[in-house]
């Protein structure tokens, strides 16, 4: 409001003309722009003090958006998920260059449990359930950062979202694929974070299912508010909850933009999106060199 009010008042004076207006108007356009949630800057990993993973990543993650990294196995999106977690630590891993920032404060280095308390929590590839405790056992597991007394508030929220984890009442071992992804999920926003890192959640359910957890993903960030980093192989389903995407190439983005963009782009439709109509091409030649070659 304030903008549009200085518009209309530069407008106003004499000889004003739209382009001095826009001109005038720039700076102040500027400083509305809302910093992102998340902010990688070229950011380098190597494991073992020897192997270069990312390659001068950059990705940014607005607050309350939900963000899908996309790419084929090998590219480096988990790896990049535990760079921003802190879990690198754990697989002889380390940022060795770049910068990245959560809440406006730099993360690089921190152990996972402070990273947590900051407000992101990871849902790992697997889904990493607890399999000799029960289901609430594991939800109350998701909330040992937190100090209040809301635990039980936070479980009874988790059923509603997932009402058939409330009938589960033993071992999390014995639940279903889509059961132990739909508590590991339940985990996480049992911590309250601000951001939710997801690795593969579509990763061994049947189509049906997928559908189901995209759908719940979709709903928890509409409730409540949570900014959802998004790692996934199935771009169809990433892309149908996404407001924006980055395509992974060897530790590496090559292609980035909402999610309309990237699904009408023919490359993306070629090769994540189960091909491009009648003029669909192998894999064999293109993916390896001519495509790769020319995103680069």
């Amino acid at each position: 409001m304030q903008q549009l009010t200085r518009c209309l008042s530069l407008l106003a004076l004499p000889g004003a003309d739209n382009m001095s207006v826009i001109e005038a108007a720039k700076p102040s356009l500027i400083e509305t722009q809302a910093a992102p949630l998340l902010s990688a800057r070229n950011i380098e990993v190597v494991y073992d003090k020897v192997i270069l993973v990312l390659r001068g990543l950059s990705i940014d993650v607005p607050k309350g958006a939900i963000v899908a990294l996309l790419g084929a196995n090998g590219a480096g999106k988990s790896t990049t998920l535990k760079a921003i977690s802190g879990l690198l630590k754990t697989e002889e891993g380390e940022v060795t260059r770049g910068d990245i920032m959560f809440d406006g404060e730099r993360i690089n280095g921190i152990d996972p449990d402070k990273i947590v308390r900051r407000g992101i929590f990871q849902v790992m590839e697997g889904r990493r359930i607890i399999s000799d405790m029960t289901t609430i056992e594991n939800l109350r597991l998701g909330a040992f950062t937190r100090s209040d007394g809301d635990v039980s508030a936070d479980i009874d929220m988790v059923f509603r979202y997932f009402p058939r984890l409330k009938e589960r009442t033993g071992l999390a071992g014995y639940l279903s694929g889509g059961e132990q992804q739909m508590l590991a999920i339940g985990r996480a926003m049992m911590a309250r974070p601000k951001m939710i890192l997801m690795d593969e959640p579509s990763m061994g359910l049947s189509p049906l299912l997928v559908k189901e957890v995209f759908a719940i993903i979709r709903q928890i960030n509409r409730d409540l508010g949570v900014t959802i980093l998004l790692v996934e192989q199935n771009a169809r389903a990433a892309l149908s909850v996404a407001s924006h995407g980055y395509i992974m190439e060897q530790g590496k983005v090559v292609l980035d933009g909402t999610a309309d963009e990237l699904r009408d782009n023919e490359d993306v439709k070629e090769f994540y999106l189960g091909g491009a109509g009648d003029q669909r091409k192998s894999f064999k030649n293109l993916k390896s060199f001519k495509r790769r070659k020319r995103w680069l």
